[in-house]
């Protein structure tokens, strides 16, 4: 049928309106560079984002697709001088596996001198996240920054106040000296190297060392602030609370959870908090402790674990450092103390897992090198397997076709419900798990012996250790994606898998750009000591 002209606009407005929304490109810059910086007044050369410690904020809205474009400016031959970027908790669709940013699993590094954009379709996620570098030991050398998806129509909005970026707390561990030496000593003898000092926003102190001005969060009596807590640590757990003040938790890893009141927050590494303080006490300063564990001071003279805390300032008080001792917080058997326990958080939205179709166990454990005549040179395991980067990417070997592997590679089916257990150890060891690309249901907790098949919260970041912890996930985004212990020394010997689900889906669907496959090419083509 021929249409007449006066058919054809109102047809095409019909085509328009059926069309879906275009997508809202949200351009960042970073330059990877070499710069020298003192958090904690100790100078020394650093990998940062656009020269700065931490990273700039990366800030986005709900619906956003993220290009970032990475410049590798490294020039210092004590660190690593190639890099990558991963996004902690963002979900990657399986077409855009290839921009997830694991080095040798979905892709390969970014060479010095060369780019690469990461493209990001955020989709509906919202919340706390961040940024950091993949590779080696890199992000302690500094390579770590926020990453906050705020969402106009917030459910929670009614809550709080101000939530900006004034309100985020970026608590970290910090050393002096570069990691590629640090981590040749990890590797020879399994002493995890003690971090000369904490920091809360990007400042701190160490023993000994000038008393820089600590970082100072702002407050205005009456208002109620949504402070986003980011534990951007290598190693480190972080004890956090606020003098005379308690915390409001109302999300955890990105996703919205019941407000649950505590004094004391527990997070370990690579775990966020979402967190409502309401500025109801008399105006002055306080302490905000963040008391850094993970670690005898005794094996770092520079260490002290109060040093590493923040200021909230009251609207109206004196510009200067609270009156008060510097404590650890509200310890066991003082009534102040609330300490929150994982297990007793409620999804805002609450989604009962399905019943698990595949279960995995996992088993926990460090070997040492029977050729070693000290026993040094150990290895961490996941079921007696030791994770070992392949030369080739996880992602390129499925794309072409070769099931062969060296890593601890797991071939999930897609579109199943997995099952994986932690169970009790004897170690006296606390392994934040976290899963790339996704997040999971927390079953049952550490610390706990509940249960929850109901009501459980869902997160990308949690402990393993001498209690037990069982987490379930659906495998409904195909693609390799990497499950690894958040303490990165523990990554780097091995505590790590590949969960490699729907290889034929995988290989389908995704269908990298040419810049994503120039990177291998430019990177094998380095010298060594480029890498």
């Amino acid at each position: 049928m021929k249409l007449s002209t006066a058919t054809v606009p109102a047809f095409l407005s019909l085509l328009v309106a059926a069309a879906p929304p275009a997508p809202k490109f949200n351009d960042v810059t970073l330059d990877i560079v070499n710069a020298p910086l003192a958090p904690d007044g100790f100078t020394r050369s650093t990998v940062s984002a656009n020269g700065q410690f931490p990273g700039p904020l990366i800030r986005a809205t709900k619906g956003d697709t993220l290009r970032v474009k990475t410049n590798n400016k490294l020039t210092d031959p004590t660190m690593r001088r190639s890099t990558t970027l991963d996004f902690d908790g963002i979900f990657f669709d399986t077409p855009n596996a290839f921009n997830e940013g694991t080095p040798f699993v979905t892709t390969c590094p970014i060479g010095p001198g060369a780019s690469y954009t990461y493209v990001l379709p955020l989709g509906q996620q919202t919340g706390t996240y961040w940024y950091h570098s993949q590779l080696s030991m890199q992000y302690a050398d500094g390579l770590r920054g926020p990453l906050i998806i705020y969402d106009p129509e917030d459910p929670q909005a009614h809550l709080y106040d101000v939530d900006d970026e004034s309100t985020i707390w970026f608590i970290s561990d910090w050393w002096h000296n570069a990691t590629l030496s640090l981590l040749e000593s990890y590797n020879f003898n399994q002493i995890i190297p003690v971090s000369d000092s904490g920091l809360f926003n990007g400042r701190g102190r160490y023993n000994g060392g000038p008393e820089t001005e600590y970082a100072v969060s702002t407050v205005t009596t009456g208002k109620r602030y949504r402070f986003r807590i980011i534990n951007a640590s290598a190693r480190s757990d972080f004890t956090i609370s606020v003098d005379n003040h308690t915390l409001s938790v109302i999300g955890v890893d990105g996703v919205p959870v019941n407000p649950h009141t505590v004094s004391v927050i527990d997070a370990l590494a690579g775990q966020r908090y979402d967190v409502v303080l309401t500025a109801d006490q008399p105006i002055g300063n306080y302490w905000i402790n963040t008391v850094l564990g993970g670690g005898a001071p005794r094996h770092n003279l520079n260490l002290n674990v109060t040093f590493g805390r923040g200021v909230l300032h009251y609207d109206g008080a004196p510009d200067a450092e609270p009156t008060g001792p510097m404590t650890l917080g509200p310890q066991p058997g003082d009534p102040a103390r609330i300490l929150l326990n994982e297990w007793e958080l409620t999804p805002l939205f609450p989604v009962a897992p399905p019943p698990a179709d595949i279960e995995l166990t996992f088993l926990t454990s460090m070997t040492p090198n029977a050729s070693s005549p000290s026993g040094f040179d150990s290895k961490w395991n996941i079921n007696n397997i030791s994770y070992v980067s392949p030369l080739v990417p996880t992602l390129v070997k499925i794309l072409d076709g070769d099931d062969s592997k060296t890593e601890d590679t797991f071939i999930l089916p897609a579109n199943k419900v997995i099952q994986v257990t932690f169970p009790p150890s004897t170690e006296d060891e606390l392994h934040p798990f976290h899963l790339h690309g996704n997040n999971f249901w927390v079953i049952k907790s550490n610390g706990s012996d509940t249960i929850n098949e109901v009501n459980p919260i869902r997160r990308d970041v949690s402990g393993a250790g001498a209690g037990g912890t069982i987490l379930r996930f659906t495998t409904d985004r195909p693609g390799p994606w990497f499950f690894h212990c958040h303490i990165f020394w523990h990554m780097n010997a091995g505590l790590a898998a590949v969960l490699a689900t729907g290889v034929n889906e995988t290989r389908h669907a995704v269908h990298p750009t040419g810049a994503w496959d120039d990177l291998c090419d430019a990177y094998n083509a380095l010298p060594a000591e480029l890498q």
